[in-house]
């Protein structure tokens, strides 16, 4: 716990006892006590993460999936159980940028019966994804955004969700050495102004989503309005969902009936 607390751990207690609770060997917890006080994000250090209630194996070097994104989740399963996607059975959820692949796997835990597919860029994250969402039967692709995904998916997706890197490129050197260090550049930069992956998103929404079905992604309250301008271009109905409690903003786009 010394070495923790000198290496500025904030909850070095509560971070020691979870390290000595994992490890399996003294020389073991040195090891993992090492990496930790070198900066490691401490869900890479135990290889795991809970999000939404739900352990998540997080390897070195990818995306730690963040509490805000729980706000995802929520708005996401309130979109289901209220009935406002299409309900087709079981329902079709496509996670884009999943790191981890945790809001996919959250999303299959609250909701029970979907049709998962995961895709990201990232052969280290793939490899992670492989390891959470073939628990909720789902399947990965790597690959550019929905460059991967098979055609038949086309124009039946009821839930496209994404966690999108969103910070503008002059900012990555602002974050924390956690972030910055340890997870990949492509996880976190969103390009000039952050939205450049969100637009490329927003653009493909409409060829994949089900008429009924919503667009649900991650950004920044400051960058929302820019989002559902894109989103209203695209030919979806737009809204912000700000959740104050998480710290977090949601932009939802709904591909309108017909008719």
């Amino acid at each position: 716990m010394t070495r923790l607390r000198a290496a500025g751990c904030v909850f070095a207690e509560g971070e020691a006892a979870l390290l000595v609770a994992e490890a399996g060997t003294p020389a073991e917890l040195a090891a993992m006590v090492d990496r930790r006080a070198a900066g490691w994000p401490l869900e890479q250090v135990v290889g795991w993460a809970e999000f939404c209630g739900v352990r998540m194996a997080v390897d070195p070097g990818v995306f730690v999936p963040r509490v805000r994104t729980e706000c995802l989740v929520r708005k996401a399963t309130e979109l289901a159980h209220h009935g406002v996607c299409p309900g087709s059975q079981p329902l079709v959820v496509v996670e884009l940028c999943c790191g981890s692949g945790a809001v996919g796997v959250a999303l299959g835990a609250a909701l029970g019966d979907v049709e998962l597919h995961s895709s990201d860029i990232d052969p280290a994250a793939v490899r992670c994804a492989r390891r959470n969402v073939p628990n909720m039967g789902g399947q990965v692709y790597e690959g550019d955004l929905v460059e991967p995904l098979p055609p038949r998916l086309l124009g039946r997706v009821d839930l496209l969700v994404a966690n999108v890197p969103y910070v503008p490129t002059d900012e990555i050197g602002l974050l924390p050495a956690e972030a910055r260090l340890h997870e990949p550049t492509v996880a976190l930069d969103g390009g000039p102004d952050g939205l450049v992956i969100a637009r490329r998103v927003i653009d493909e929404a409409p060829r994949w989503l089900a008429t009924g079905g919503h667009l649900v992604f991650e950004t920044s309250a400051h960058q929302a309005a820019h989002a559902v301008d894109a989103v209203a271009g695209c030919g979806l109905d737009p809204r912000v969902v700000r959740c104050e409690e998480l710290d977090a903003t949601v932009v939802i786009g709904v591909m309108c009936w017909a008719g």
